[in-house]
């Protein structure tokens, strides 16, 4: 068994350096790409930068809060509703924990399209 852990931390070793470089290579690539493509349309590079997204803070504020509330609540049913109802397994409910994220997420994202939507009405009527 020490044999395969060391075979597997030489392979780390070498595995991951080479995968940082080819992402950084292909990132950078792909950038010079899109840029020589303006260029050839005759479009200027530098004029057109990436818009800001207005409420892309609230969409992950929301999304990790419902995610946090969903496995806070899952923990909590896990040990002490389920707890008395499957004391044999050892595992817990895990299933519990992904549904309950899950649920949560999307409520949070849902809340974050209300909110958007809200603030495009408001926009409209002014």
């Amino acid at each position: 068994m020490e044999d395969h852990a060391k075979e597997l931390g030489v392979m780390v070793a070498i595995l991951v350096p080479i995968a940082l470089f080819t992402m950084i290579f292909g990132i950078v690539y792909l950038a010079k790409r899109e840029r020589m493509a303006m260029i050839e349309r005759g479009m200027d590079p530098r004029r057109y930068k990436p818009q800001s997204a207005p409420f892309q803070n609230l969409k992950w504020g929301l999304l990790l809060i419902g995610s946090g509330l969903g496995l806070f609540l899952a923990y909590i049913l896990d040990y002490t509703v389920f707890s008395k109802v499957s004391s044999m397994d050892s595992d817990g409910n895990v299933a519990i924990y992904f549904a309950l994220i899950a649920i949560f997420g999307g409520a949070g994202l849902v809340l974050s399209y209300r909110i958007e939507k809200k603030e495009a009405d408001l926009e409209k009527v002014d």
